[in-house]
């Protein structure tokens, strides 16, 4: 008879393997990590294929690295063995239960999946804000400061929002011209959310230019209109579905970055099936983004023409983002190893 409790730190031969340090845990524990990877490859997607015997070897090593993960996470969190164990883990994960459970698929992947994919690599996300929102304050400060030179940079659809209006007033655009900007603001937004995702088959540099490019051109239309004093109007008619919006972009964008970065650094995997892996989690969260984006454009179509002003918009603005980054930290966050069988005495 065995009992189930949770793996305790340093215990087992991957805890005496850490005693040793970081190249006494890798020359110990490296060969079982190579054979889990090696099952998970040959079962694909069908586990009974391997064979009773074979299954429940595929079991056993899915613990022990398990309990690998959770040692290195401890006294190895910056070292790259954590992720190269989060990844093998994560694949063996997929292989021994969700193949069992096949009808909670959907499920699972929009109550949890979804977001921990989005957290699962937060350097990206970050450098993907950065790409963005960078650019974009210092293309805002420049065209704030020297609007003649700045407008070049802004498509002609947008420079409306650079001439000047008595104080107190808007844009100057009826109110259908004002949702018909505001589709086209939001139809760019999703040509620049899937584009940044395609592009990180360019070595990442696709993903980084197109994310640079739109933070310029959104910092120098709000510097444009900030400038000519219609800064209040600009925000009133893009921060209800655009905080949302741009949050998606960042998501695609750090999608993008995974296939790229795959793709310049594999790790231990070949190039072809690091790329592999990264591109299926990749166009899982594009494909979970996109509902997204279609309720950013419900709230710009419904909320922005109504003109509900500048206090509500920013409110609804704040809370639809405040509502997906929350929920990115509550169900994104990682499943816990799972527990090791330990013998009966």
């Amino acid at each position: 008879m065995t009992t189930l409790d949770a793996a305790a730190p340093g215990s087992g031969a991957g805890g005496r393997a850490a005693g040793r340090g970081l190249t006494g845990f890798l020359a110990d524990r490296g060969h079982a990590w190579e054979e889990l990877g090696g099952l998970v490859g040959a079962a694909g997607r069908h586990p009974e294929r391997l064979g009773p015997d074979t299954v429940r070897r595929l079991g056993h090593l899915y613990r022990e690295v398990g309990s690998d993960l959770a040692l290195a996470r401890r006294r190895y969190p910056g070292d790259p063995v954590v992720a190269r164990l989060e990844q093998l883990v994560g694949a063996a994960r997929h292989v021994v239960y969700d193949a069992e459970r096949p009808r909670g698929t959907l499920r699972a992947f929009v109550s949890t999946g979804y977001w921990r994919r989005v957290r699962e690599r937060p350097a990206l996300l970050l450098v993907a804000a950065a790409l963005l929102f960078g650019p974009a304050l210092l293309a805002g400060a420049w065209a704030w400061r020297d609007p003649g030179p700045a407008g070049g940079l802004v498509p002609q659809q947008f420079r409306s929002v650079g001439e000047p209006r008595p104080a107190g007033t808007d844009l100057g655009i009826p109110t259908d011209q004002q949702a018909e900007l505001a589709g086209e603001i939001f139809t760019n937004n999703i040509q620049v959310t899937f584009i940044a995702f395609a592009g990180g088959l360019l070595l990442t540099l696709g993903t980084a230019w197109i994310l640079v490019q739109n933070g310029v051109t959104l910092g120098a239309v709000a510097g444009l209109a900030a400038g000519a004093g219609n800064g209040r109007s600009f925000v009133e008619l893009v921060t209800a579905h655009g905080v949302l919006e741009l949050s998606c972009i960042v998501v695609a964008g750090a999608a993008g970055m995974r296939m790229g970065w795959a793709i310049v650094a594999p790790g231990y995997r070949r190039r072809g099936d690091a790329l592999r892996v990264e591109a299926r989690a990749a166009v899982e969260i594009v494909v979970g983004t996109a509902p997204w984006l279609v309720g950013a454009g419900l709230v710009e179509g419904f909320v922005t023409p109504a003109g509900l002003g500048l206090g509500p918009v920013v409110g609804i603005g704040l809370g639809l983002g405040a509502l997906y980054w929350g929920l990115v930290l509550w169900r994104g966050r990682p499943e816990p190893p799972p527990v090791r069988a330990a013998p009966a005495p």
